[in-house]
């Protein structure tokens, strides 16, 4: 559902864009094969050194299942194990929403601040579910 998403939106003037961090998935570019596979056209789709300096300028950012490469610590707190890390800066658009299964932590093994930031909404459970409900949601605002 995320390409009929991506869709809806840019159709209803919404500009959208799929951020991808560099070590996502399990394989370096096995997330911009996912979303080739799903149709997500591929001019939307970019990579986080394309996408990092816009967060601030960005309404609302939809985080789908990450953890570690969106963690605030990274770059917020020198003690943490990923002080360092490269992330996306999705805590600096005006509003994040992030669909997990749970507020468990990632491979790192660190807690996100992210989580729980005031501009952050947590969506919790399966994210094919999330993401169908989502679409259906889109498409009664939007009258599609």
């Amino acid at each position: 559902p995320v390409a009929e998403i991506a869709k809806l939106l840019n159709e209803n003037g919404v500009k959208m864009r799929f951020g991808i961090h560099p070590v996502a998935g399990r394989m370096p570019g096995q997330l911009n094969v996912l979303l080739a596979e799903a149709g997500v056209p591929y001019d939307i789709v970019q990579e986080m050194d394309e996408l990092n300096d816009d967060f601030p300028d960005t309404d609302v950012s939809l985080v789908i299942g990450a953890n570690d490469t969106v963690n605030s610590a990274a770059e917020d707190d020198p003690n943490s194990i990923i002080a360092g890390m490269p992330v996306l800066r999705v805590w600096k658009s005006g509003h994040t929403i992030v669909m997990k299964r749970s507020l468990g932590v990632g491979y790192a093994a660190v807690d996100n601040p992210v989580f729980f930031k005031p501009n952050t909404s947590m969506y919790l459970g399966d994210a094919k579910k999330q993401c169908d409900a989502l679409l259906e949601a889109l498409k009664r605002h939007y009258n599609a």
